[in-house]
């Protein structure tokens, strides 16, 4: 009985969390303190209240408008609120109460918080960085014992200095940026949650899923910049959750 409650209340924590990350994304690329001030209208600065704060039932309740001012609220808080309790819902699904659940967490609260920022600002703070590799480095350090710290650095560094290859070789060709230094910095996550092997597929399954759209905002307009931080965070959350490998992404394209 018990057990049939932990989906539930994951999925709870996950909105919980995703309002958090909300926060979180909206403001650190902004250098504001994520405390204070406390959560308000960024329309008329209205203090939300506590029946204004929970999560998606906020929105369908005032119907997705301030309650003082009635502008319209972005439908990205609640889609958030929603994207990070399905997660957290899956994760545990998939990985029952064990340490892949924590390091799954872990990643999808990283993500999470990549996707509003980068999409919001074109940005993946630093210190976000920081924060996830510190969590994830002591966690595997923890677990395993400070002998792992061969596998961190490989982990870590493999795909970092392979995706910024691949944006050497692509500012060289197309003469102007074609990656952010976000995103590479980003592939140290990525490394040490799936391995370094597993990285670079994520890498390649991000840019297939991010190829369609990409082409979509080209055609539209040549001068508009996307995004590839969320697609690198999407292709390493599918591997993760279904153990994709190589030679089965090979299959599907052939």
């Amino acid at each position: 009985m018990l057990t049939n409650i932990y989906p539930m209340f994951f999925f709870i924590i996950g909105t919980i969390m995703g309002s958090f990350f909300n926060v979180v994304g909206y403001r650190v690329p902004k250098k504001e303190s994520i405390a204070f001030p406390a959560s308000h209208c960024v329309n008329c600065n209205h203090k939300l209240g506590s029946l204004e704060l929970i999560p998606l039932f906020s929105y369908i309740f005032l119907g997705g408008k301030c309650k003082n001012c009635k502008k319209e609220v972005s439908i990205i808080y609640p889609l958030i609120e929603l994207l990070t309790g399905l997660l957290f819902f899956l994760s545990y699904l998939i990985f029952g109460l064990s340490i892949e659940l924590l390091f799954s967490i872990l990643f999808i609260s990283f993500s999470v918080i990549v996707i509003v920022s980068d999409i919001r600002y074109m940005i993946i703070p630093d210190e976000i960085i920081f924060v996830f590799f510190t969590f994830f480095v002591v966690s595997m350090i923890l677990i395993n014992g400070f002998s792992i710290y061969k596998d961190i650095l490989l982990d870590a560094l493999i795909p970092f200095a392979f995706l910024y290859l691949v944006k050497s070789f692509g500012d060289l060709v197309f003469k102007k940026e074609t990656m952010g230094g976000g995103d590479i910095k980003l592939m140290l996550i990525v490394g040490l949650f799936l391995g370094w092997e597993n990285a670079l597929i994520a890498v390649f399954l991000g840019t297939i899923i991010a190829f369609p759209i990409s082409c979509y905002y080209y055609f539209k307009d040549k001068e508009h910049m996307m995004p590839f931080g969320p697609y690198l965070c999407v292709g390493a959350l599918i591997i993760s959750y279904f153990n994709i490998t190589a030679l089965e992404i090979i299959r599907l394209l052939y």
